[in-house]
C-alpha cells in the first residue's frame, strides 16, 4: 500500500496497526479527550483534512481508514461477510485499544456512521459520546426503500448485487464514476467543495480491484447482514446508550422524508441534532458548521 498524495495532515503521527483482519491507517494527533474519526464511501480519511485541525487543539483525534478503503487492508470477503458493520467496529476497538484508550468518542460519516452506531449497540463500555453524519440507521433506509428513494440511493441496490458484476462495470471507469458520486450527493450538484489534491487522493485509493470489491462488499454487508443486525437489536427492545449527536445536510437524502431526529430518536433515547447547511459531505463543504458542532457537542462544559 502505497501513500495516498500529499500529507493533509501536518503535524499529526502516522500509525499501521495490525488488526485480525490485516493493517488500519490512521493519523493521530491533538490532545484531550479521545475521539475516532471515520469516514465515508466513496472516499477515505482524507475527508477530515478540512476539519482536524481545528478539532485537535481541543481533542486527541485518531482519523482512519476503515478496512478496504484507504491505506488500509482490504480482506477478502464473500457476501459481504467481512465487510460487516460488527466486524469492522472490531477494528476500531482494536486501534484504539492499541493506542490506550478503551472508551472513546466516535464521530461518522456514511458508512463510518453506520459502523460507529453498529459499534455503539454492540460494545456500549467503549463509546463515550457517538456522532452520526448524513445518515440513518440502515434498516429504516431499507424500510423506507419505495422507487423515489431507489432512484435517489442507486447505488445501495447497484453495489450490493452478487460479484464480480458491479465490480466490472465500475472498474471500466473507476475514476469518472468517483467524480460523479461524489458531485451528485453535494448541495451544489458540483466538485467544487473538493479540492483537486482531495480528488487525487480518493481517486488512488479508489480505483484499485481490491477497493472496488471491498466497497461492493461493504454494500452487500449493508443489504443483508447489517439489516439483520439492526433488526435484531429492534426485536430485543437494544438502545444506543451513548448520548447521540445526529447532523445532516439541509439538502441531503437523508432530509428528504421523516425526519431524521425523530428516526434517531427511536434508536438513542438521548439523541439531538439539525441540519446543516450543505449535501451528504458536510465536513467538506460545511466545515465551519461542522467544526462548531463537533466541538461543542464532544467538548461539553
Amino acid at each position: 500500500m502505497t501513500s495516498m498524495g500529499p500529507d493533509f495532515f501536518a503535524g499529526f503521527g502516522s500509525r499501521r496497526i495490525e488488526t485480525r483482519a490485516g493493517e488500519i491507517f490512521a493519523r493521530i494527533g491533538g490532545a484531550g479527550p479521545p475521539v475516532l474519526l471515520l469516514h465515508g464511501f466513496p472516499q477515505t480519511h482524507v475527508e477530515w483534512r478540512l476539519v482536524a485541525p481545528a478539532l485537535a487543539e481541543k481533542l486527541t483525534l485518531v482519523v482512519a481508514d476503515l478496512r478496504g478503503y484507504g491505506q488500509s487492508s482490504a480482506p477478502p470477503s464473500e457476501n459481504g461477510e467481512a465487510y460487516s458493520k460488527r466486524e469492522m467496529g472490531k477494528d476500531a476497538v482494536a486501534v484504539m485499544a492499541e493506542l490506550g484508550h478503551s472508551r472513546f468518542s466516535l464521530v461518522g460519516h456514511d458508512r463510518g456512521g453506520r459502523v460507529a452506531y453498529r459499534l455503539a449497540l454492540d460494545r456500549p463500555e467503549c463509546v463515550d459520546r457517538l456522532v452520526v453524519i448524513d445518515i440513518v440507521p440502515t434498516l429504516e433506509m431499507w424500510r423506507g426503500m419505495d422507487a423515489q428513494r431507489a432512484m435517489r440511493i442507486y447505488h445501495w441496490l447497484f453495489l450490493a448485487q452478487p460479484a464480480p458484476m458491479p465490480e466490472n462495470l465500475i472498474g471500466g471507469a473507476p475514476i469518472a464514476w468517483l467524480r460523479h458520486t461524489l458531485a451528485s450527493w453535494t448541495g451544489e450538484k458540483s466538485l467544487s467543495a473538493f479540492d483537486e489534491a482531495a480528488l487525487e487522493a480518493y481517486g488512488a485509493a479508489f480505483a484499485q480491484q481490491d477497493r472496488i470489491h471491498a466497497f461492493c462488499e461493504d454494500y452487500r454487508a449493508g443489504a443483508t447482514i447489517d439489516r439483520a443486525h439492526d433488526s435484531e437489536d429492534e426485536a430485543a427492545g437494544r438502545k444506543i446508550l451513548a448520548p447521540l449527536l445526529a447532523l445532516w445536510g439541509a439538502k441531503g437524502i437523508p432530509s428528504q422524508g421523516q425526519s431524521p431526529l425523530d428516526i434517531w430518536r427511536r434508536w438513542a433515547p438521548q439523541a439531538q441534532g439539525r441540519a446543516l447547511n450543505g449535501g451528504h459531505f458536510l465536513p467538506e463543504e460545511n466545515p465551519a458548521d461542522t467544526i462548531a458542532a463537533l466541538i461543542d457537542f464532544l467538548t461539553p462544559r
